[in-house]
């Protein structure tokens, strides 16, 4: 992405992006005839402001000659706000510039009485920056409040010239379906390191066969910077790998909310100082973290009796530095205070937790991150965590339960954790997409057990690379898989359980245990 190798690596995300935006500076850009002032002086989407489009003057038609009639959206995808009962964002794309985009919204498809203004953040890349010539990108985004828990609604989406609600284009809408008022049965989904592919492409169809009611992804979204090692250096990004991505993602997220925590990958130095420009005009998540200017993608939501927390590891990552110490400690205090904050609530009887690099995972490639385990395995265990689910290590391996680094009780496919008395259960599910790496145990799944006393491993710590032996991987699949969680409150005196199950692009049960709770 345009600065020397040996120099970026000495450089933090900031600094990357500074200087960045001193080599693609206003008089470069003017001399070269890249692109308007409007362009220049934008720049790139600008966190908590409308941008105003900024077109390439060679690369893009004038807005005010293209017919809206003939321009559709597309890469469809929700999220809820801080409140799944009441509130949902639905976003979208549309090709070229577009004046006054809308969603309607309704309780039948033929009456999408309601209609709510939407905002539109322009995202520009100048030729240089990566793979492309100069692009620019149009995302739209409306916030939906005072819904009703556990409604199914109807939505379509639309701009000046295309309005949904016309007849011919009833084709176009989605549904999505608010978390109920009290506590009811449910089912979600999980992944990580999806990019665009067949196999991305074949998990999703799966994944919309689960009905879940949302879908976690562990970070690593898109690929569009493939290097991933956080450095302005990194090769090949191509910012329109994201548009390729939500037309791929479509099919589900345009009914089932995408809720993604950032990896590595979602690191983009052009943009802004914390690389996570990109993805704030990508997506509009929950804004209850500790720090929205500089960790967008840390918050929380209750759904029905589970609290999910989604946290960024590039803070505490010793194995890729580029953001290391970007909050200065402000989320792992905040991460305490909403743990503690759920296990009293007497409504959540289940807190998953959910982010990119592993704490636990005996792949060949990343292995364990040692920042995890110093900064927020503690408050896992403190605190009871019911589920932790990563990425970063694309296969499926999936942990006995783990107390102070150790077994603290074996857990075969089958098997049931109580995380009161036990300790804590990580999954890593990193197999969403993206091509597979290796393990260096056999392997050893549902059908196909090979149990071995231990895993030669490592874990990356502020030191480097330190090799450990490990007794804790229970199972280990090498091949395209999601996760799969049912969640049961308790009734009639019985548990409140997680049904986990790891399954394969094939559809197969590779790995299956309960994670049960008594609840107050």
């Amino acid at each position: 992405m345009g600065v020397p190798e040996k120099l970026a690596a000495r450089m933090n995300m900031a600094e990357q992006h500074e200087y960045l935006r001193a080599r693609f500076s206003r008089r470069t850009m003017i001399r070269g005839g890249a692109v308007t002032l409007g362009a220049v002086a934008g720049g790139a989407f600008v966190p908590g402001a409308v941008a105003q489009a900024a077109v390439p003057t060679r690369t893009a038609p004038s807005a005010e000659r293209v017919d809206g009639a003939l321009v559709a959206p597309f890469g469809r995808h929700l999220a809820w706000g801080n409140d799944p009962r009441t509130e949902i964002t639905v976003s979208w794309q549309v090709p070229v510039a577009v004046k006054r985009p809308f969603v309607r919204l309704g309780a039948h498809p033929w009456d999408l009485s309601h209609k709510i203004d939407a905002e539109v953040r322009t995202l520009f890349t100048p030729a240089g920056v990566g793979a492309s010539g100069n692009h620019t990108q149009y995302y739209v985004h409306a916030k939906l409040t005072h819904l009703r828990p556990g409604r199914t609604y109807y939505y379509g989406v639309g701009h000046a010239g295309f309005d949904p609600a016309e007849t011919h284009l009833l084709g176009t809408l989605g549904t999505f379906t608010t978390a109920p008022a009290h506590k009811k049965p449910f089912t979600f989904t999980a992944f990580g390191d999806e990019g665009v592919s067949y196999h991305g492409l074949a998990n999703n169809s799966l994944l919309l066969g689960q009905n879940p009611a949302f879908h976690l992804h562990a970070g690593d979204i898109a690929y569009a910077d493939p290097s991933g090692s956080g450095q302005a250096s990194d090769t090949g990004f191509d910012s329109r790998v994201w548009d390729q991505f939500l037309a791929q993602t479509e099919s589900v997220a345009k009914s089932v909310p995408w809720m993604p925590a950032y990896g590595n990958h979602d690191m983009e130095a052009w943009y802004s100082p914390n690389g996570y420009g990109g993805e704030e005009a990508r997506w509009n998540l929950p804004d209850n973290g500790p720090d929205r200017k500089n960790l967008p993608g840390v918050y929380s939501f209750v759904y029905g009796n589970t609290a999910v927390v989604s946290l960024d590891a590039n803070d505490i990552s010793f194995e890729i530095p580029a953001n290391l110490g970007l909050s200065g400690g402000t989320q792992t205090t905040w991460l305490e205070a909403q743990l503690k904050k759920f296990r009293a609530d007497k409504d959540v009887d289940f807190v998953v937790v959910f982010f990119h690099h592993c704490a636990y995972c005996t792949s060949t490639a990343h292995a364990s991150e040692g920042g995890v385990r110093q900064e927020w395995v503690p408050l896992f265990e403190k605190y009871t965590v019911d589920l932790v689910i990563n990425g970063h290590n694309h296969q499926y391996e999936r942990t006995d339960v783990i107390k102070a680094g150790k077994v603290a009780k074996k857990l075969p496919i089958g098997g049931t954790a109580y995380p009161e008395t036990d300790g804590v259960v990580y999954v890593t599910a990193g197999a969403a997409g993206r091509s597979l790496y290796a393990f260096s145990a056999p392997l050893s799944y549902e059908g196909h057990e090979n149990e071995v006393d231990s895993v030669a491993s490592f874990v990356n710590t502020k030191d480097g690379k330190v090799d450990e032996t490990v007794t804790w991987s229970r199972v280990r699949y090498l091949d395209y898989s999601f996760l799969r969680v049912d969640v049961t409150p308790a009734s009639r005196g019985r548990l409140a359980t997680l049904k986990v199950r790891g399954i394969a692009e094939t559809g197969e049960e590779v790995d299956h245990f309960t994670v049960a709770r008594r609840v107050r």
